[in-house]
């Protein structure tokens, strides 16, 4: 009986491209897929301890929906790091100005927090629209359910 991990090596990694399609769909849901796919939970070669996982791109962010009362009640902050330099931005405003930041934070929020983390949340691309400039990538359709 073999009693070994496999481990996938570094030129055995296959990254592919997806798009998601946000129109109509919960932020959250829309984020976990991502991150999933970003992390490469759906290989069969998923590692913890590398980036296995593919390159996403979100479009349609602005027809995204927030779910309940989170559209008043959920607040996006950031502090600067200064005295007096806490900004904060209502759900509301956020997904009228920037939608395409409010979807970037929830994925990358379920990321690891570490250099690991930071280097899936590279292979995001995000678009209010949906235009994209990665057609030459060939990037297939996954589908949120």
């Amino acid at each position: 009986m073999n009693n070994t991990t496999y481990s996938v090596k570094k030129d055995e990694i296959k990254r592919k491209w997806y798009i998601i399609d946000a129109t109509n769909k919960p932020i959250g849901r829309v984020a976990t897929e991502a991150a999933r796919l970003l992390r490469g939970k759906h290989k069969p070669e998923y590692t913890p301890n590398m980036d296995v996982g593919d390159h996403v791109i979100i479009l349609n962010c602005k027809d995204a929906v927030l779910t309940g009362k989170k559209l008043d009640q959920k607040v996006y902050r950031h502090f600067s790091g200064y005295i007096g330099g806490m900004k904060e931005t209502s759900a509301r405003v956020m997904m009228e100005n920037k939608p395409e930041e409010a979807i970037f934070r929830a994925v990358k929020g379920m990321l690891p927090h570490n250099s690991l983390g930071r280097q899936m949340i590279k292979k995001l691309r995000v678009y209010a629209g949906s235009e994209h400039e990665n057609i030459a990538q060939k990037p297939e359709v996954w589908e949120v359910k």
